[in-house]
């Protein structure tokens, strides 16, 4: 069983920054793509950015794009995203996810793994 585990939310004022990490199991990581994904209350999960195996692909959405970035290390079996300039819709529970295969997704379908999320809000 693959698990994964987040860390690093908090509350944070807009504008401000916050890294967020997750950790998988070692013996998956290093053929899988992760993702992050987030939910506000009252509102779908949605993707926010995703990368491949290797690293060299990564997807973002278009809400969070030059403030976001994915990165995974894989010798520490992690995969961060660095959020800066914070805004209060940003606010959610971030989930990390992962999938049985290498190339990174923006579907949330494709991913076969979660974790239990980490709360991040962003006061104006």
């Amino acid at each position: 069983q693959v698990q994964l585990v987040e860390s690093g939310g908090g509350l944070v004022q807009a504008g401000g920054s916050l890294r967020l990490s997750c950790t998988a199991s070692a013996r998956f990581f290093d053929t899988t793509a992760m993702g992050w994904f987030r939910q506000a209350p009252g509102k779908d999960r949605e993707f926010v950015a995703s990368v491949s195996w290797t690293g060299g692909t990564t997807y973002y959405a278009e809400a969070v794009k030059g403030r976001f970035t994915i990165s995974r290390v894989n010798v520490n079996n992690t995969v961060a995203l660095q959020m800066n300039s914070l805004k209060p819709e940003d606010t959610a529970v971030y989930y990390c996810a992962a999938r049985s295969a290498s190339y990174a997704s923006r579907r949330a379908e494709e991913y076969d793994y979660w974790g239990q999320g980490t709360q991040v809000t962003v006061s104006s």
